[in-house]
């Protein structure tokens, strides 16, 4: 049994809709994920299983919506853009997530915050010219997928670019520009893109932030609206990542 399993109660999430996806993403995009077999890119692919799998990744994060949860799914979602696959991930969950929010519960303001290693080009490409949802990442610079550089910056979109090495005082250093920009904003609800590969024993890139580093993120996260919820996004030391997940879910409380 993990620590996951004996800290928190889980519960089975039913599959998002094909609706539900096309509130974001192109019919080419469900085509080639339902029919495609093998790469679709470098680090993207497709098997007969993985349609199916996308659509319950989704329904967790729609899932985590309606209970102020954490949806603990695979595949990821920030870098699926409205046309593309890509970077592990084949449809956008929190994107599909927040418009289902929109759609189903009413909620006219979201903010998304992502926090992965990586910059969430998926998401900032389906929300960016929506002025009723606010998109504000931090991330390692430069790192893959190589956009969300210092520039790169829009009405409802903030991009907090973070050089090699920064630890939990370098996030929490910057931490008051995300919560100046959201909370200006007004968001009803705010979502977390909440990605563990920024970890110091992290695989995949060059980041210092610890377990505490993240429950404090996910604190201040919580704090930024009346509701909240998160979706897991990456996360590669698969021995840490348990102990990251529970720090989170200590923080959003």
């Amino acid at each position: 049994m993990t620590v996951l399993q004996e800290r928190f109660s889980f519960v089975e999430c039913t599959a998002a809709t094909d609706d539900d996806v096309r509130r974001c993403h192109s019919e080419r995009l469900l085509d080639q994920v339902r029919t495609a077999r093998g790469w679709i890119d470098g680090d993207t692919i497709c098997t007969e299983t993985s349609y199916e799998a996308a659509l319950l990744a989704a329904g967790a994060a729609i899932e985590a919506v309606r209970r102020g949860g954490f949806a603990l799914a695979r595949p990821p979602g920030h870098h699926a853009e409205r046309d593309r696959a890509m970077g592990f991930c084949l449809f956008d969950n929190i994107a599909i997530a927040a418009r289902w929010a929109q759609a189903e519960l009413g909620i006219e303001r979201v903010a998304i915050v992502d926090w992965d290693v990586h910059h969430g080009n998926g998401t900032q490409d389906i929300v960016a010219d929506d002025p009723s949802i606010f998109f504000a990442s931090l991330h390692q610079w430069p790192l893959y997928p190589g956009t969300g550089g210092p520039y790169e910056q829009g009405e409802t979109y903030l991009n907090l670019p973070l050089p090699p090495g920064t630890g939990d005082d370098g996030y929490l250093d910057v931490w008051t520009t995300v919560e100046r920009a959201v909370l200006r904003f007004e968001p009803e609800l705010v979502l977390v893109s909440a990605g563990f590969d920024a970890h110091a024993e992290d695989p995949l890139a060059d980041m210092e932030v610890s377990a505490d580093g993240f429950r404090e993120l996910a604190r201040l996260s919580a704090a930024l609206a009346p509701r909240a919820a998160a979706v897991l996004e990456g996360g590669y030391n698969l021995r840490t990542l348990p102990d990251l997940v529970a720090a989170a879910l200590d923080g959003f409380g």
